[in-house]
């Protein structure tokens, strides 16, 4: 019986039993495993006191000490030896938890799964089928016997009647009887009449020549039938053939049409993806360009910014040194000097001031690709304080001219008078430089933003052609992969049409030659019956036919 079936009846407790018998064995072998290692640490431990009683023994004038070492050191090792051989046993617990779950779980997927559930149905329908088989065989049988009974009853019951009625049914045998003989004799003649005619059919020459004869008609029109179902089978497979040729030129021409068109739409495609990314090109091309225009005039209104600042800076430096000097000479009573070199310092900060305004006028006829109303105002602003700055110098040399003619009491009074103009002044003209500075400074940052804004986009527009350029070339390679593997296709299509016209033409030649070749071994095997019949008949000679008589039906 299969085994799956045996466990598939087996009750409950039985496949327990099993499990815990798998259990068992693994604990075994688990158990086996721990007292090898025990054994193998309680040698080393045996081996270690051997060792130090050995030392003791040989060496009897060793101090105490030592001997405490080496019992401390023994207790360590013992202690240490234990510690692991706990772990060791936890470990070994644990595995063997885990195995027995391992066990437990696989069992009861194995036996809880889809498949072990198929099984058991399968089989649990496959006995109960068997049983309704044999119930059903028995019912058959029971059912024969019972017409086999009732057929042997009735059976007996006509022997009954038929011993009762026998003496009664003997007049009539006897007339049945003699209708009998004279039937029999009634065929017997027909029957000698029958075979007479046979034997005057067969004796006949002419009748036997003209048998001779439709034989050989037969014969012929048997091989002209066969010659033109030949013929006409030939022909079909000529017309087959061509048919196939034909259909096999014109799905080939569809093929090249084909092929010619997808190529002349793929070299169309290719074209116009050439021409984007040469245009792809040019406009990239064109943002580097750019791109490097910007960063130069970055790098230009960068070099602006830091110019402005440095003369700032000097025009910090020169009010510091006109306070220095002013507080050095402040108690010189020669008003004449002071205002002399004040006039002087006054003059340098205008022409400090004229250079200052040059060079920004300057600076901004450089940029004149760059038109606003904001760059057209500043522009004016400058020019405007570099024509108040032309005028505050040309009054300040004329005011040094008459400081020549002026007396001691009359130049302190110009030198307060003066003192509070050129206080004035200054501060006018360091306010009105500041907003100067101040815009020209704001119009370089603006613009400096806006080459950044300007150079992000480029970037933008750089990466965004660089991903498209590359999507053009996975898609080019896509492409070729794909007309590759078109051409593959096609061609392998092509052979196996070639392969399959050759191999049915070589069934054909084969199939013909087999026919030609049965044809050939029949007509020869004919021949050859032919040839040896008419040898025996030659050697046995003319021989009389004798023609059994017909059986009485009661012989």
């Amino acid at each position: 019986m299969c085994p799956l079936k045996i466990w598939i009846k087996a009750p409950e407790c039985v496949k327990l039993m099993c499990v815990q018998l798998a259990f068992a064995q693994c604990n075994v072998g688990q158990t086996l495993i721990t007292v090898e290692r025990k054994h193998q640490e309680r040698t080393e431990l045996d081996l270690d006191l051997f060792c130090s009683f050995f030392v003791q023994m040989a060496l009897p004038t060793l101090p105490s000490h030592w001997h405490s070492r080496s019992r401390v050191l023994e207790q360590q090792i013992v202690r240490q030896r234990e510690q692991e051989a706990r772990l060791r046993h936890q470990w070994d617990q644990t595995n063997q938890y885990f195995k027995q779950s391992n066990v437990c779980s696989t069992k009861q997927a194995q036996w809880s799964s889809r498949q072990s559930y198929q099984k058991s149905m399968n089989a649990f329908h496959l006995e109960k089928q068997k049983e309704e088989k044999k119930k059903n065989l028995e019912y058959r049988r029971e059912q024969l016997r019972k017409l086999l009974q009732e057929e042997r009853d009735l059976l007996e019951e006509e022997l009954r009647e038929l011993q009762c009625n026998k003496e009664s049914s003997v007049c009539d045998m006897r007339e049945r009887t003699e209708e009998l003989k004279s039937a029999r004799e009634e065929r017997r003649k027909q029957l000698a009449e029958e075979l007479l005619y046979e034997q005057w059919k067969k004796n006949n020459v002419k009748l036997r020549e003209v048998e001779s004869s439709l034989l050989k008609k037969h014969v012929v029109d048997a091989w002209g039938e066969q010659i033109t179902v030949k013929n006409q089978e030939k022909e079909e497979e000529d017309v087959e053939k061509k048919r196939f040729e034909n259909e096999y030129e014109i799905t080939r021409r569809e093929a090249i049409e084909r092929m010619k068109r997808d190529k002349e739409k793929r070299q169309k495609q290719e074209e116009e993806l050439a021409e984007v990314l040469r245009q792809q090109m040019e406009e990239l091309k064109l943002k580097n360009l750019e791109a490097k225009k910007l960063k130069k005039e970055q790098e230009h209104l960068q070099r602006q910014q830091w110019e402005i600042e440095e003369l700032e800076e000097e025009r910090r430096k020169m009010e510091e040194h006109r306070k220095k000097t002013e507080l050095g000479h402040f108690l010189s009573r020669q008003y004449n000097a002071q205002m002399k070199r004040r006039a002087q310092l006054v003059q340098e900060e205008l022409m400090m001031d004229k250079q200052i305004l040059s060079a920004l006028i300057s600076k901004e006829d450089e940029g004149q690709h760059l038109q606003s109303a904001r760059r057209e105002q500043a522009i004016a602003d400058v020019t405007w304080m570099k024509h108040v700055i032309e005028e505050q110098l040309h009054l300040e040399r004329q005011r040094e001219a008459e400081l020549d003619t002026l007396f001691r009491e009359e130049a302190k009074q110009v030198w307060a008078k003066r003192e509070a103009e050129w206080e004035r002044e200054r501060n006018a003209r360091n306010r009105l430089m500041k907003e100067v500075l101040a815009a020209r400074q704001m119009q370089i940052q603006e613009r400096i933003e806006r080459n950044q804004l300007a150079q992000a986009e480029s970037i933008k527009n750089r990466e965004q052609l660089l991903r498209q350029l590359e999507e053009a070339r996975q898609f080019t390679s896509r492409e070729k992969k794909e007309e590759e593997e078109q051409k593959t296709t096609r061609r392998a299509e092509l052979k196996a049409q070639i392969f399959e016209q050759r191999l049915r033409e070589k069934d054909a030649i084969v199939q013909q030659e087999e026919e030609e070749k049965e044809f050939k071994l029949a007509e020869d095997l004919e021949n050859n019956l032919l040839q040896q019949e008419a040898e025996i008949m030659t050697q046995r000679g003319y021989q009389k036919k004798v023609y059994s008589r017909p059986r009485n039906a009661w012989s």
